[in-house]
């Protein structure tokens, strides 16, 4: 779970960017913060997905998938 102590950094953006899967090791242009939803666990992300090897899931977690929690932008949307 990504926090946050002041919203006045952060603004409400909804974006099909946010509902795209990425596979571990997959190149992405939006950086941020992705969250596997599998297990939950977060990473920082600047331009490849951690790697498989990046953590390790149990069967009933599924193979490991990340999605944008949290995108970093220069340009304003």
């Amino acid at each position: 779970m990504a926090y946050y102590q002041s919203g006045n950094h952060l603004t409400h953006y909804r974006a099909d960017i946010f509902d795209k899967d990425w596979q571990p090791g997959e190149v992405s242009i939006f950086h941020g913060i992705y969250r596997c939803t599998g297990c939950g666990i977060e990473a920082a992300v600047n331009e490849r997905m951690p790697h498989q090897n990046h953590h390790q899931h149990t069967p009933r977690q599924g193979l490991v998938v990340w999605r944008l929690s949290v995108w970093v932008s220069n340009n304003p949307a």
